[in-house]
């Protein structure tokens, strides 16, 4: 089907197969993504880029491997993935085709919050899982244009309705535009002062729903994160997952989305910073300088270059490591207390991942000689796909305003 237009609901993608077979080797990152299938996605990333159009043969090749229920405990039809390895999982797709492994990425923060609420034994795990087994696909309606508070506020509208709400706005940069079948939004209903925000899920096939064409930007062309206009669109109050009060909070909803949010971008863009210094490796070891006679693997400003890529590459996987292993904590007696500081913590993880993917990213070009500068090249693909980095929530300003509140008090205060 041609996905071009994006205006009217797609029918849902075929549903996978169960995974309920599997064997214990498919809790591996690398078994369930082996490197032919990645060099394949490799292969297919220029052209989506080129083309700008969704990834099509990588969402079958995906949904045919059972990507989508990484995070799906195997007890609902899963593969039973903790977060620790769903990152590591998105963090080698993103190495290979970073828009693929951002666009994807919206459908595994959903199941994540689903993950983390199991965690805690609220029962609102199941919805979510019930509804990914049976091959749902989730996207991410939560940026709206001008809404610098992204989560902890709205300008979307929930109009309460005989059996739940009708929403009405506009979700800009929506992943996975021409395939999803269920779209986490908020909106606000100020009927309720103490509560206004509403999340919950939108059925695509509703009434109301609007996908515009009007994906056309620098990088992370094949993510197809089209503006989705929802007009009145009916949110059935058992897709309703909570109501909370403006502002950051401890709502588990909100906790799980945000964290899930933060922890698996950091891993797409880590996954291209990986990229990113294998790239710099092999051009260093093929390229010869004509002046020294020498392969410039040999040159000290080359070596130092792609030594400080790998550094910075390496300090941000470690520290997503941990916190993820920390969230896969949740509820067990090993659970770390970090309190407020969770949101300080997922913010600074990814804020780190992106600037230092970007530096790594830069780095590579600098190493690599002017032909990377050229249209097709790899490197040249990656410089444009890690720029989006600077866009999603939590940016620069936010992360440091937030850090700057917890340490110095607020201003004036």
């Amino acid at each position: 089907m041609d996905h071009a237009t994006g205006t009217q609901p797609e029918p849902a993608p075929p549903r996978p197969p169960s995974p309920g077979d599997r064997t214990a080797g498919d809790l591996v990152p690398e078994t369930l993504l082996p490197d032919d299938l990645l060099a394949t996605f490799r292969e297919r990333a220029a052209g989506y880029d080129r083309e700008n159009r969704f990834f099509d043969e990588d969402f079958a090749d995906l949904v045919r491997i059972g990507y989508p229920l990484m995070l799906v405990p195997r007890d609902r039809g899963g593969l039973g993935f903790t977060l620790q390895q769903a990152v590591a999982a998105q963090r080698r797709l993103a190495a290979a085709a970073p828009a693929t492994a951002l666009g994807i990425n919206m459908h595994h923060v959903l199941v994540g919050v689903a993950h983390t609420l199991r965690l805690r034994g609220d029962a609102r795990a199941d919805r979510i899982f019930d509804q990914a087994a049976a091959g749902e696909i989730f996207a991410f309606g939560i940026s709206e244009a001008g809404n610098d508070s992204v989560l902890f506020d709205a300008a979307t509208t929930a109009e309460a309705a005989e059996d739940g709400y009708r929403i009405t706005g506009t979700k800009i940069f929506t992943s996975l535009s021409p395939v999803w079948t269920r779209l986490l939004v908020h909106a606000r209903d100020d009927a309720d002062p103490g509560a206004p925000l509403v999340f919950g899920l939108l059925d695509r096939a509703a009434e109301g729903i609007e996908v515009l064409d009007d994906w056309d930007t620098m990088g992370m062309r094949a993510s197809q994160s089209r503006t989705t206009v929802l007009r009145s669109v009916p949110m059935p109050a058992e897709q309703v997952l909570t109501r909370t009060p403006v502002g950051p909070n401890p709502d588990p909803v909100v906790w799980g989305v945000f964290g899930c949010f933060e922890l698996l971008l950091a891993a797409v863009y880590t996954g291209i910073a990986d990229r990113a210094v294998e790239l710099a490796v092999e051009i260093a070891g093929s390229r010869r300088s004509r002046g020294a006679g020498a392969s410039h693997a040999e040159h000290p400003d080359v070596r130092w270059q792609i030594a400080e890529a790998a550094l910075l590459r390496d300090g941000v996987e470690l520290q997503l490591l941990r916190l993820s292993a920390d969230v896969d904590a949740l509820g067990s007696a090993e659970a770390p207390d970090h309190g407020p500081r969770w949101f300080l913590l997922f913010s600074g993880v990814k804020h780190r991942a992106t600037e230092a993917a970007r530096q790594v990213v830069d780095l590579a070009m600098r190493t690599s000689g002017g032909a990377q500068y050229s249209r097709g090249r790899e490197l040249e693909r990656l410089y444009r796909d890690v720029l989006a980095g600077i866009y999603h929530p939590s940016d620069n300003e936010s992360v440091h305003a937030a850090v700057a509140k917890a340490l110095l008090g607020p201003i004036g205060g």
